[in-house]
């Protein structure tokens, strides 16, 4: 046998390895050491918001279905919800079962020289599932990476000559180079150079819509998220969506759907437009879509409007998928999930709930008028929007806190946050824009008596009344 050593190969040292934590490293961190490394390796200034609301006091050692538990056992139950991720809450037996068989036969993972049963399964689907003609599926690993092959196949297809894209105020579309163009909130923008293609409307004013199209022949694609999650849970009326979709087809103008948050089933539809009885051009979905286990976002187009972007072999490969698009495990994950989320009533399901849950709601905030401004939403994504500090006190005192309103906007709905976690083991979700909005998205396989449990837990809080509530919360930071 020959020697297959060289003189360079037997001279080389060996590569030492580094100072590594293991995984069970990983599950013995003590808080202490977690917070250091998050400081000094992850966002030093994301930890301190986390110990304004006693979020940083907790290790969660596992999740099951509706629940986390933390470093004591105790349970918490979520209605964060991953702002809409755990579609099927934590660590779906059926979902955990199909990975573990894909991971015992071995099956491939990456296989983009080839052609993958995964992938073609995954995207096939996607188009059952979706309405009209919306068939042809791109597949990647976030609701950014979505939006952003979205954006691209709508303004490939509407020409040069019509490259400019509408977009909503108050909206978000992703962090990413490209859709932060039309993602409309300053802290991300930061002061990133963005493409200038962009023109911005108020959101459900479909007069403006039209105006915009009217008065720019460059317009060629409007982008918009079907319920606004981080401007605050907000809605358009079914009008707008049918109006919206006979424009777009007066002025040849492409309507995306972004259905990251509220898509996959989370409105009571499997898509929230579906509401409304029309079909967009584009639409996007991610969070759920990956099972609550795997990093999953899909882009789905008319076939039309694919074709006219990549249709031909010389422009087939500007956009096709990248190298963990259609991984193999993370398309299992999302084809089971998609197999359970109509054999286990789950659309139905959030339906029911979020109209229970609404009611529930209405009649806290009919109790608490002072505090409680609105609650909104559709299925089980819903938003309860509290008044500024100034509209809870007595009339007399308004006046000089209404001076501090705009410093404290946010307050009140961290405070309520913080006590629903350390008193009652509720966790709850904010939104980016409208800070004044508590955010509901928790999994769809939420039952009554989980509801009954948040309201119950919440007018607890509420009956506390505003000076107690704010009291209770910096008694808990001197600890």
């Amino acid at each position: 046998m020959n020697d297959m050593h060289t003189p360079s190969m037997d001279k080389r040292p060996a590569v030492t390895k580094p100072n590594l934590l293991t995984v069970e490293d990983a599950k013995a961190m003590p808080l202490a050491q977690m917070a250091d490394i998050f400081t000094k390796h992850i966002n030093p200034g994301q930890l301190h918001f986390m110990k304004l609301l006693g979020f940083h006091k907790i290790k969660i050692e596992r999740a099951e279905g509706m629940y986390y538990y933390d470093q004591t056992g105790r349970a918490i139950l979520d209605f964060f919800g991953g702002f809409g991720s755990l579609a099927f809450g934590h660590n779906h037996p059926r979902i955990i079962e199909a990975r573990r068989k894909f991971q015992e036969e071995k099956r491939q993972e990456i296989a983009i020289a080839f052609m993958s049963q995964y992938a073609s399964t995954l995207a096939y689907n996607l188009a059952a599932c979706s309405p009209g003609d919306l068939d042809m599926v791109f597949l990647g690993s976030s609701g950014s990476e979505a939006m952003e092959a979205a954006i691209k196949v709508a303004e490939r297809a509407a020409g040069p000559s019509r490259s400019k894209i509408v977009y909503a105020e108050n909206s978000f579309h992703g962090k990413t180079k490209g859709v932060l163009a039309i993602t409309d909130g300053q802290l991300y923008r930061g002061e990133f150079k963005l493409t200038g293609n962009t023109v911005k409307v108020p959101f459900a004013d479909i007069e403006a819509v039209e105006a915009a199209f009217k008065a720019d022949p460059e317009i060629g694609v409007i982008v918009l998220e079907t319920i606004q999650g981080g401007g605050g849970i907000l809605q358009a009326p079914v009008e707008y969506w049918q109006k919206l979709r006979a424009l777009c087809d007066q002025y040849r103008v492409l309507w995306v759907a972004d259905e990251v948050q509220c898509g996959f089933g989370r409105s009571g539809k499997f898509y929230a437009f579906e509401h409304a009885g029309v079909v967009p051009d584009v639409t996007a979905l991610a969070k759920s879509l990956g099972g609550g286990k795997a990093a999953v976002g899909a882009m789905i187009a008319r076939r039309d409007v694919y074709m006219k972007a990549y249709g031909t072999p010389k422009t087939a490969m500007i956009h096709a998928m990248a190298t963990f698009g259609g991984i193999g495990e993370a398309c299992v994950t999302a084809i089971e999930g998609m197999n359970i989320l109509y054999d286990e009533h789950l659309i139905d399901n959030s339906a029911d709930m979020g109209d229970y849950l609404l009611s529930r709601l209405q009649e806290l905030k009919h109790r608490y008028l002072t505090m409680i401004k609105d609650v909104r939403g559709k299925g089980l994504m819903i938003g309860i929007e509290f008044h500024d500090f100034s509209k809870t006190v007595p009339v007399v005192l308004r006046p000089v806190l209404a001076m501090l309103d705009d410093k404290l906007k946010g307050s009140l709905p961290g405070f309520i946050g913080s006590h629903l976690l350390r008193d009652h083991g509720v966790l709850v979700a904010f939104t980016e824009y409208n800070r004044n909005v508590v955010r509901l998205e928790p999994p769809l396989i939420c039952e009554k008596q989980h509801v009954d449990a948040f309201i119950a837990a919440l007018e607890e809080v509420l009956s506390r009344g505003i000076v107690r509530i704010v009291k209770d919360f910096v008694k808990a930071q001197v600890k």
